[in-house]
């Protein structure tokens, strides 16, 4: 029986940042504005990295280690503050500048937040490493794992369901 992984929807992705959330990064690095930013990731794809871990050792007759198991891992970050994050990135560059030996995920937002939300933690903090780092909040999150989307409405930025 012949195995197959699931596509994750994003064929063809070249790991390059989405022209719409680097413009709206490159926006809030100056004036602070977090909105065009949620509005831009609830239409982007991120890359969550994972991490090996060394698991069990083995020496052998030689007396050198081996691994001998090995697992992986998204990877929480701690705040001065005490509370956790789950990182992600926007494009391949944003993410190696921060760890080369991280693999990327690609995800949708509303994967991202709901991954970050069901590790407890209370925060998504996109790419820690620059250009621009940006920290998505607890509300935001839940907002965004539900899979909704910050919009304009008549009534001004509204939080909206799908789309």
């Amino acid at each position: 029986m012949e195995r197959s992984l699931p596509d994750p929807g994003f064929a063809g992705d070249d790991g390059a940042g989405d022209e719409e959330l680097d413009a709206a990064l490159r926006v809030y690095s100056v004036d602070g504005r977090n909105s065009p930013v949620l509005v831009a990731l609830s239409r982007a794809r991120l890359l969550v990295p994972v991490v090996a871990l060394l698991g069990e050792t083995e020496a052998d007759e030689a007396g050198l280690t081996h691994d001998k198991t090995a697992d992986i891992a998204t990877v929480l970050m701690r705040g001065r503050d005490g509370r956790t994050a789950l990182l992600a990135f926007t494009s391949l560059a944003a993410l190696t500048t921060w760890n080369p030996q991280a693999r990327p995920v690609p995800v949708a937002i509303r994967d991202a937040a709901g991954s970050a939300l069901q590790e407890g933690a209370a925060a998504l903090v996109i790419d820690v490493a620059g250009p621009t780092m940006f920290v998505v909040e607890t509300p935001e999150l839940q907002q965004l794992a539900q899979g909704h989307r910050l919009a304009a409405t008549p009534h001004g930025l509204a939080w909206v369901r799908g789309g």
